[in-house]
């Protein structure tokens, strides 16, 4: 089964920046035709899709998110990384990584990880 694990710092200071990695198990990164996604929930609001990156490095950020946000991957580590520059406390709440086949279709998710912006 394709599993998905998230990891990063749980606090993070305002105006530095967040990476998060998402690791998978059991399935490449890498196979067609698969995407890759980052999608946060702040609390007391609704989910928020983030970005993905495609099976060949193609990458898609949201324009919320564009001017701040990228995606990159480690096909060595069969990994993918979420780097937020400039984080506020607006960008607290919970973040998960998920497979996607098309648009809006996440069928594998991570558990999530509670991300705090906070001094």
């Amino acid at each position: 089964q394709v599993q998905l694990q998230e990891s990063g710092p749980g606090l993070v200071e305002p105006s530095q920046t967040l990476s998060l990695t998402c690791s998978v198990s059991n399935y490449s990164i890498t196979t067609s035709y698969y995407y890759w996604n980052w999608i946060r929930q702040p609390p007391g609001k609704g989910p928020e899709w983030m970005g993905a990156i495609a099976y060949n490095a193609v990458t898609y950020v949201n324009p919320s998110f564009k001017s701040r946000t990228s995606i990159s991957r480690d096909t060595s580590k069969n990994q993918f990384i979420l780097q937020l520059n400039s984080v506020t406390p607006e960008d607290t709440g919970m973040y998960f990584c998920a497979r996607a086949e098309s648009y809006s279709d996440f069928d594998y998710w991570g558990q999530g990880t509670q991300v705090t912006v906070s001094s």
